[in-house]
C-alpha cells in the first residue's frame, strides 16, 4: 500500500499526465474501470496496475502487477472529476503496419481533445480501417482524448505522421482523397465514393491546410440549410464517414 504522495512509483505515474515524458518513456496511463477492460481485450500490454485501497481486482487483471495506494495518492495520479479507484499504465504499440485498403481518416490540426477523441470513436464505430493524426494535431495519448474515445483508441490503428506523404502514398494505393471545406467544393451527397477512399478533415478554426486542398482528388462540402455558420469537425467527420461506408 502506497500513502504518500512523495513516493518515486507517485511521481513516476504523474509524470504520465505530460505528452513529453510519455513518449519518452513509451506509456501512458489510462483509468476507469472500462478503458482498462478495453485496454486487456485489445491486447494491449498492460504493465502495472494502480488500485485505490478498497476496490478489488478485476479477473482478468490478476496476472498483472497491481499497486494499491491510498484515496489521497490515486487523487493525485487522477485526471477525473470523479475517479473510479483504478488506473493501468500502457505500453505504446509500435508503429502500425499502414493499411493498403478500406477506407482512412486523416486528421489535420485538430487541437480540441473531445473532437479527436470523438472521430477516434466513431471511425472504429464506422468500420474504418485507419487514422493518420498530422503531426500538429492533439497528442493521441492526452487523458481527454483517450476517454473521449470510450476504448475505441483501442480497437483501430492510429498513428501520428506527416500527412502530404501519407496522401501520396494513399493515392498510389488507388485511394481516393476527400478533403473537406466550406467553399469551391461539391455537396458530398451528389458524388459516389469508390471503395478505397480516404477522408481528410482539418483545424476547428481554420479548416486543412492550403496544400492538402490542392492535394486531394475531391473537395467536399456539408449543406448547412439553417443559419449556422459551419458544424463541429467531429460530427462533419461523422456524417462523411458513414457516407463513404455506404
Amino acid at each position: 500500500m502506497i500513502t504518500s504522495v512523495k513516493n518515486d512509483k507517485v511521481k513516476v505515474w504523474k509524470k504520465l499526465h505530460k505528452r513529453k515524458e510519455r513518449f519518452k518513456t513509451g506509456t501512458f496511463l489510462i483509468e476507469g474501470f472500462h478503458l482498462v477492460e478495453e485496454a486487456w481485450k485489445s491486447n494491449w500490454q498492460l504493465n502495472e496496475i494502480i488500485l485505490q485501497e478498497g476496490n478489488h481486482i478485476p479477473e482478468f487483471c490478476n496476472d498483472i502487477p497491481t499497486v494499491f495506494v491510498s484515496e489521497q495518492v490515486f487523487g493525485m495520479i487522477s485526471q477525473t472529476n470523479s475517479p473510479q479507484g483504478i488506473a493501468a499504465i500502457i505500453t505504446m504499440k509500435e508503429e502500425y503496419v499502414p493499411v493498403s485498403k478500406g477506407q482512412v481518416l486523416l486528421v489535420d490540426a485538430i487541437q480540441d481533445p473531445g473532437n479527436l477523441g470523438t472521430m477516434i470513436r466513431t471511425a472504429d464505430a464506422a468500420g474504418f480501417s485507419e487514422i493518420i493524426v498530422g503531426e500538429d494535431t492533439v497528442d493521441i495519448f492526452n487523458d481527454k482524448v483517450i476517454r473521449s474515445t470510450q476504448g475505441s483508441l483501442f480497437h483501430i490503428p492510429v498513428r501520428q505522421a506527416d500527412l502530404q506523404i501519407e496522401i501520396k502514398r494513399l493515392q498510389e494505393l488507388g485511394f481516393e482523397v476527400w478533403a473537406t471545406a466550406l467553399e469551391h467544393a461539391e455537396n458530398y451527397a451528389t458524388l459516389k465514393p469508390s471503395q478505397k477512399t480516404a477522408l481528410i478533415v482539418g483545424n476547428e478554426g481554420n479548416g486543412i491546410k492550403q496544400e492538402f486542398l490542392l492535394d486531394a482528388n475531391k473537395i467536399v462540402t456539408i449543406p448547412i440549410y439553417g443559419d449556422a455558420e459551419s458544424l463541429n469537425v467531429s460530427v462533419a467527420a461523422g456524417i462523411l464517414m458513414y457516407y463513404l461506408k455506404g
